[in-house]
């Protein structure tokens, strides 16, 4: 007994006398099993999982998101520039402003206004077919005058075409002419010189016959250049829709501003007509107003130096105009035929409206001045 109590003290002294071995929180798989130990080498022989005996299949590799740092500079949201947003609102304006021109077409255009652009502004600007009063009659009196101008001195033949197919005057100094504006287009001037045309009358201008704006003749100074230079003589125009003296003087101020500096040699004339029955101008207009209108340009002009003339056709001429009280300045007739029929004395005769003249790729009215 006192032997086996003394080999359990030894024992016991030789384990005190050994390391503590922590114990750890996951034991490992050789764990007690009913109360036995497991042999050491037991792991060993034992059999190996599944998963550990079978390959491992390799998956492909992404590339891992980079770890977020607090030294890494935070990405900016996204916001528009000042210059992107002044691009979106000039998008949308360009597209509101297209809109509005789009839907405004059919109510206003630069042509519409333009008086001499509707086809038949010139219709009464022929002889007017005479009435069985007339027939019976010797000659044909206007309406308005109670005292006639003076009668026409030449007669219906006495007008012949020339080498150049130009109506001039026989045996009697006359010269041959054109009068022109932006519906010609551009104009070969020394061409139109050289087929034997003198002189050239250049619209500057027109007052819409619907707004009553004041338009410059987009062609206007073309034109009084270009005439000028090839050696034609040159007068000019302003298609006239004034109501009143106030509007006549507007239109004077923008002719002298066209011009500025140049020199006419023939007439200037303010081209008062009704172009059409939707015109501002229609059915506003009586003799008495637009004889005095007449006067007032007239005398202006000549004031300035310029040589005023007064146009008209057959009917105005009878209904719209004193021309007694006119018969002061040159007459300048419209009349489209190669006979002179008209009684009264004229000084210009706009005898066609639809001539041919080289260097000039449009119909173009064609006119004869006989200065006395």
């Amino acid at each position: 007994m006192d032997t086996i109590q003394q080999a359990k003290e030894k024992e016991q002294l030789s384990q005190s006398d050994l390391p503590e071995t922590p114990v750890s929180e996951n034991p490992p798989e050789a764990q007690e099993v009913c109360g036995q130990e497991t042999p050491d080498n037991a792991l060993e022989d034992a059999p190996q999982p599944l998963a550990d005996t079978l390959p491992v299949p390799q998956l492909p590799q992404t590339e891992a998101e980079p770890e977020e740092s607090e030294d890494a500079p935070v990405p900016k949201s996204r916001k528009l520039r000042p210059e992107g947003i002044m691009a979106i609102v000039a998008g949308v304006a360009a597209l509101i402003l297209i809109v509005i021109v789009v839907l405004c077409l059919p109510h206003f255009s630069v042509d519409d206004e333009d008086p001499e652009s509707l086809p038949d502004y010139h219709q009464e600007a022929q002889e007017p077919e005479p009435t069985q009063e007339e027939t019976q009659a010797t000659e044909t009196q206007p309406e308005n005058p109670t005292i006639p101008p003076d009668p026409n001195p030449y007669g219906r033949y006495d007008f012949q075409y020339n080498s150049s197919n130009y109506l001039v005057l026989q045996n009697v100094t006359s010269y041959p002419g054109v009068d022109v504006s932006a519906h010609q287009g551009s104009i070969n001037w020394k061409a139109v010189k050289a087929s034997g045309i003198d002189f050239a009358m250049i619209r500057l201008g027109y007052r819409g016959y619907g707004s009553g704006k004041l338009v410059e003749d987009e062609y206007a100074q073309q034109n009084l250049s270009g005439a000028t230079e090839a050696g034609l003589r040159v007068g000019a125009y302003f298609f006239s829709q004034a109501l009143n003296i106030a509007e006549a003087d507007e239109e004077i101020a923008f002719m002298l501003e066209i011009l500025g500096e140049y020199h006419l040699d023939m007439p200037i004339i303010l081209d008062w007509e009704i172009p059409a029955d939707d015109a501002r101008t229609a059915g506003k207009m009586d003799a008495r107003t637009l004889t005095d209108i007449q006067l007032h340009f007239c005398s202006v002009m000549e004031k300035k130096g310029y040589t005023p003339m007064v146009y008209f056709n057959w009917h105005q001429s009878e209904n719209l105009y004193y021309l007694s009280e006119l018969e002061a300045y040159p007459f300048w007739l419209a009349l489209y035929q190669d006979r002179m029929t008209y009684p009264w004395k004229v000084e210009m005769w706009q005898y066609s409206d639809k001539g041919s003249v080289p260097g000039i790729n449009a119909p173009v009215d064609l006119n004869v001045y006989m200065p006395y």
